[in-house]
């Protein structure tokens, strides 16, 4: 990659730092990516409803919030015909380079922020050099930022090159909800797709270490327990309520007991519990919202079975109803260690990278398991490539921010990679 393009991708990534956008909000983003894949020249670009099935999608926000971030995105300069094709907050960008015969490759990445006040002092890099969030509160915490940069550099080499087949390059939203992938694979949009891969910066690895193949993702289930009980004066007829925060905080401690499973690694969380009106008041209703998760997906279907029924018996002790809702989820995947074995033996030639692994654990979950189980469902191949990369604060921090050499690391391991399997 030369001079001018890798200024080009830095200046790219940094103004998309600067406009971060949540989940079915990138408004903005999507636009910013449109006018880069004009620039390049691309057969055919789809936005929003046209790369994802909309009854699909989960976790998205209520129509006020989604009208104010339109709203602000046309304040930043968004353009007015994506806007109009993002409707309901259906954001995304599937561009297709066609050049004849051959196999199908696809590219995703993903462009969501996380709601989470970045950092302000100077020791920040993003603060220092002036392109620190301007939508305050909220930030590009996990390196999409960085994601869509190295995507339009990715779609950009692969244009310019002498290749015979299809190209697709997606700009998945809503991953940090876990939400946007089931919507694009529901889709059909990668129905053909021969070989995916997937990209994520960091992932605490260093600048200068890349893994062909990220495995142990763990499928995740988020939900939201409602608990109703009866409300009561609590000094002079306490026994006359039906108590849902006592009811609430018997599931929490039985969330925690559920007995792990001899299969493999689970998780529980009650990461958010609410509840009551007064200090006065037996509180009438209590909300749990929390998340299950395991090696497979069977194992937290496992989890999910039993923290529904911890919920409705928690509920019964106590003389109150519960209700649990699924927010968002995610199944399990495995990278192809063939394509892997792809990916490393081109990130063996790429300037930069000293150090390769075939494969590492996630330790975590991600959508675009959904996106994986789709393609190698339709006899495709699938691989989650990780591109190292410096970063003075872990992911989904205010500190959070990427080593800018990996941009180019991550365009050349990708784009090689790609270039091979044609």
């Amino acid at each position: 990659m030369d001079q001018q393009r890798r200024e080009r991708l830095t200046a790219l990534r940094r103004e998309l730092h600067r406009h971060p956008e949540p989940a079915w909000c990138e408004y903005w983003t999507t636009s910013r990516i449109v006018e880069e894949i004009a620039r390049i020249g691309v057969d055919e670009v789809r936005v929003g409803p046209d790369t994802l099935a909309a009854d699909a999608r989960m976790a998205v926000p209520d129509e006020e919030t989604l009208q104010q971030w339109r709203e602000r995105a046309r304040g930043a300069g968004a353009r007015e015909d994506v806007l109009d094709q993002c409707v309901g907050g259906c954001t995304g960008v599937l561009a297709t380079v066609e050049r004849g015969d051959g196999p199908t490759v696809a590219l995703r990445v993903d462009i969501d922020a996380l709601p989470i006040t970045e950092a302000d002092e100077a020791t920040h890099a993003p603060a220092d050099a002036g392109f620190r969030s301007t939508n305050e509160g909220y930030m590009h915490a996990c390196g999409h930022d960085a994601h869509a940069a190295i995507g339009i550099g990715v779609l950009e080499t692969v244009a310019e090159s002498d290749f015979s087949g299809t190209f697709k390059l997606l700009f998945q939203p809503a991953e940090e909800v876990v939400s946007g992938g089931r919507a694009v694979a529901q889709s059909g949009v990668l129905d053909d797709v021969d070989h995916l891969l997937a990209l994520h910066i960091g992932l605490d690895h260093p600048t200068g270490e890349v893994v062909a193949g990220v495995n142990g993702f763990l499928a995740v289930r988020q939900f939201e327990a409602t608990f109703r009980g009866e409300s009561a004066h609590a000094g002079g007829h306490p026994a006359a309520g039906r108590d849902a925060v006592q009811a609430l905080a018997t599931a929490v401690q039985n969330l925690h007991a559920i007995r792990r499973h001899e299969d493999g690694a689970t998780r529980v969380n009650a990461g958010i519990v609410s509840g009551g009106t007064g200090t006065n008041v037996v509180p009438e209703r209590a909300t749990i919202e929390g998340e299950v998760r395991g090696e497979t997906t069977e194992l937290m279907e496992y989890m999910s079975e039993r923290a529904d029924s911890v919920v409705e018996h928690a509920a019964g002790m106590h003389g109150c109803e519960a209700n649990v809702e699924t927010v968002a989820e995610a199944p399990s995947a495995e990278s192809d260690a063939d394509l892997a074995d792809v990916v490393y033996a081109v990130a063996e030639g790429v300037d930069g990278v000293d150090s390769i692994l075939h494969s590492a654990p996630l330790g975590g979950s991600e959508d675009a398991t959904y996106l994986m189980d789709r393609v190698q469902d339709h006899g495709g191949r699938a691989s989650f490539v990780g591109v190292g990369t410096d970063h003075p604060g872990g992911h989904h921090t205010p500190t959070f921010d990427v080593d800018e050499r990996s941009l180019r690391i991550g365009v050349d391991v990708l784009a090689g990679a790609i270039g091979r399997l044609w």
